[in-house]
């Protein structure tokens, strides 16, 4: 999604940096310690490479934290703060592959792992097929990004926690990152060519051990998964995180909406938000070429209403903070491709790929309350839409805390997330889990009622 701090933003990045994107490569000295390790207590540990050397562990349930290390000693913060949260950790040297883990001994698990590259749309790509060990068929997903720049093949836990767990991952790095080749772009349609193209890949490399073949991604992958599984009559399955089913210009004016209702503002407020989101949304949608003349208009109108200023969204506060010349200044350094007026409803409406799609209940970045109404449309016209949220959870389906300015840290992974993509991709369907607090709305043992809002796709 796009996640536009800065005006064209014509592209921003927007997925929705979700904290679990943040980073650049660990150095080599420790990215050595990434990997699976299966505890002595039956336990799995995935530690995947993190920032500035670091490493990130996390456990089924959803615990994680940040791993830093001096001078042999590691430390571990809890979730996305700077706390020490007392969970100790020791390596062996990275030729024994062993670990202590709160007290607990294990070792690395050793997977199949074969590296290739193939061909996007008229790009080289970089990708890797993780399967556990054996001979036996297993499912297998290939990994769809969000908006970040940085090498998936590098950075992408599933690629360990998932074969530790009985299911294949294909992970690639999407063009204009890591070593594929290709210039970065959040162009959804060139996007879902290259995702199409990853999973005959997988197919082809994972061969007869490949029970069944899909996609999995969060955020921007909301909308590129669905419409690559579209092209793409081998995926059998498409898994969403914390996506959306409305347009990236529909998730700038529901941000905006957000803001103005945590600023105290009402739904008269919201309404008049909304001329403004449409002159904004106009501007960015065509490269800066129209809409100032309905944005002038607006700020005539409301320019000097306290709610001005408490605008924000993934571009307007920033549209309307700057000049036409100020923005088209930047315009050739920020474009990036976005399919800004992309509308997923005909894809999912038609989609005949069975889907699972797991919403942040109190996401500020995808507020969720449209895409599941819209998905609860698609599930009553009889589509294979399995959907639930995880409540009190943000982008990234994080549990976070709030600090008296309103600004939230992510302190872990819901409880439930990983089991509840685990089951459905091994079965294709929801059992009755545990998956903590997770409201199962359609698609499996209901945990709550749908909501009754009338939907607008």
């Amino acid at each position: 999604m796009p996640h536009a701090r800065l005006p064209l933003v014509l592209a921003l990045t927007a997925a929705l940096i979700s904290p679990m994107a943040l980073a650049s490569n660990a150095t080599d000295s420790n990215s050595c310690y990434a990997g699976a390790y299966k505890l002595d207590d039956g336990r799995m540990v995935d530690l995947a490479n993190a920032d500035k050397g670091a490493l990130r562990w996390r456990l089924i349930d959803g615990r994680t934290g940040r791993l830093s290390e001096r001078d042999g000693a590691w430390t571990s913060t809890l979730g996305w703060t700077d706390r020490p949260d007392n969970v100790k950790v020791s390596f062996g040297s990275c030729q024994q592959d062993k670990i202590s883990f709160e007290g607990v001994n294990g070792r690395k698990l050793q997977f199949d792992i074969t590296e290739t590259r193939f061909e996007g749309n008229g790009v080289n790509l970089r990708g890797r097929l993780v399967m556990p060990r054996g001979a036996g068929p297993v499912p297998v997903i290939v990994t769809v990004h969000g908006s970040e720049s940085y090498s998936g093949v590098d950075r992408y836990h599933m690629q360990n926690l998932y074969p530790a767990n009985g299911v294949g991952v294909f992970v690639y790095d999407k063009r204009g990152t890591g070593e594929s080749g290709g210039k970065y772009t959040q162009d959804f349609y060139l996007l879902s060519d290259d995702a199409s193209a990853a999973l005959r890949e997988a197919k082809r490399l994972a061969g007869k051990r490949a029970s069944r073949i899909g996609y999995l991604g969060g955020s921007q992958a909301g909308w590129v998964a669905p419409l690559a599984a579209s092209k793409t009559p081998e995926a059998a399955f498409v898994v969403v995180g914390y996506g959306m089913a409305i347009s990236p210009l529909g998730e700038d004016a529901s941000q905006v909406a957000l803001d103005l209702k945590n600023a105290g503002y009402g739904e008269d407020v919201q309404a008049k938000a909304r001329e403004v989101t449409d002159a904004t949304g106009t501007i960015v949608a065509s490269r800066g070429k129209d809409g100032w003349d309905a944005l002038t208009a607006v700020r005539q109108k409301y320019g000097e209403e306290p709610w001005w200023k408490a605008m924000k969204g993934e571009f307007t506060g920033l549209v309307v903070s700057h000049t036409p010349d100020q923005l088209r200044a930047k315009q050739a350094e920020l474009e990036q491709g976005t399919t800004w007026d992309y509308d997923p409803m005909p894809v999912l409406r038609e989609l005949k790929q069975p889907q699972l799609w797991m919403l942040a209940g109190a996401d500020a970045e995808a507020p969720p309350e449209e895409t599941r109404d819209r998905l609860m449309s698609v599930v009553a016209a009889g589509r294979p839409l399995s959907v639930a949220v995880f409540p009190e959870t943000d982008h990234g389906i994080l549990k976070f805390e709030t600090a008296a300015d309103g600004s939230r840290t992510p302190i872990r992974i819901a409880d439930g997330y990983f089991r509840m993509q685990l089951d459905w991709i091994k079965t294709g369907k929801l059992g009755r889990g545990p998956y903590g607090d997770a409201q199962v709305l359609a698609g499996g043992p209901p945990t709550a009622p749908p909501v009754a809002k009338s939907a607008k796709p």
